[in-house]
């Protein structure tokens, strides 16, 4: 291939890039504006406007900026989250079906907050968030130790490995809840995958520990894409995979950890996004980790919309919306791979 073919795909694909970034930006915009908008109480859009500047007190533009502000706050971070780590551990491990729920992560972060809870109820919400992190290292190593073992570790392998995994830690975690109603009250809800009811201080919480995810997953962008080109290609371009494989890991339990600790273990983001965005601009993962995470963000903001109309007045997870969307495409994954194997 010419140096003027290589550069005229490096533009092409920068032009895609930029096109779909901007049609990203104002699909996360619209579902940001119509979260704080829409649910069982009506706001105007001069509420939604003193409520955001904080002009006047009235009782729909406390709504707006007390609940309707950092439920969407919260979303957008949830959303983009999963969606940047479904995109490390797929880069990392070269398998597309690799995801946070189908991984274990989000099962494992369950189980070990919910564990918590039960058994250390005098832990703060920060102290959860450490707790989350340990789980979904439980929840990714049983997973790969499942998966790699006893011969050829495929797709469909890891997938299998991956629902096993999750639904025993699921299992144990609802039986936590069973045992010990008392102290689990609200915690159903939650199981769900929910971001309703987050407060400011969820998104206080969260907030450090998203910018340490996404800002290390693109300054790491670059070693996604050497090492997709396989093991010996890139220890023979330099590049310390086993350094690249720890870093990924650690953003992924961060990235995973602290979503599951704030809004419960919300599946299918990571698996979904991170193929969209390659069908729509290509493997360049400097092009693929920021249009993940916007995307992310926008489908689990116009999820939570729906979720509010399911059975309207009430709210419903946004994690039975999600499922709803991913868990089609998580089989017509599955049959591909078996399909290619």
């Amino acid at each position: 291939m010419s140096t003027v073919t290589i550069h005229k795909h490096e533009h092409s694909g920068l032009k895609h890039f930029v096109i779909w970034l901007a049609i990203s930006c104002i699909l996360g915009a619209i579902g940001f504006a119509a979260s704080i908008k829409l649910g069982s109480s009506h706001i105007r859009w001069e509420d939604l406007w003193y409520g955001l500047i904080g002009a006047q007190e009235t009782k729909e533009q406390l709504i707006v900026r007390t609940l309707r502000l950092p439920r969407a706050l919260v979303a957008v971070m949830v959303g983009s989250s999963l969606a940047v780590a479904g995109v490390i551990m797929q880069a990392v491990t070269r398998n597309p079906l690799a995801s946070p729920q189908i991984f274990g992560v989000n099962s494992g972060a369950a189980l070990v907050v919910v564990a918590s809870i039960v058994f250390i109820p005098s832990l703060t919400p920060s102290q959860l968030v450490i707790s989350a992190f340990l789980g979904a290292a439980l929840g990714g190593w049983l997973v790969y130790t499942m998966a790699s073992g006893g011969g050829k570790f495929t797709p469909v392998k890891l997938a299998l490995a991956g629902m096993t995994v999750s639904m025993l830690l699921s299992a144990v975690t609802e039986g936590l809840i069973v045992l010990h109603d008392q102290k689990t009250q609200n915690i159903l809800f939650w199981m769900a995958g929910a971001v309703d009811g987050s407060d400011w201080n969820d998104v206080f919480l969260m907030l450090p520990w998203w910018l340490i995810g996404i800002l290390g997953a693109l300054i790491l962008s670059g070693s996604w894409n050497v090492l997709n080109m396989g093991d010996d290609v890139a220890q023979g371009l330099g590049l310390h995979i086993r350094y690249v494989r720890s870093a990924a890991g650690i953003l992924v339990i961060v990235l995973a950890g602290v979503s599951v600790a704030v809004a419960g273990p919300i599946g299918f983001v990571g698996l979904v996004v991170p193929h969209i965005v390659r069908a729509l601009v290509g493997t360049e993962h400097r092009f693929v980790i920021p249009l993940s995470a916007l995307l992310g963000a926008s489908l689990l903001l116009y999820a939570d919309i729906g979720s509010r109309f399911i059975s309207y007045p009430f709210e419903a997870p946004v994690g039975i919306v999600t499922a709803a969307v991913g868990a089609p495409f998580f089989l017509y994954l599955v049959r591909r791979g078996r399909r290619a194997e």
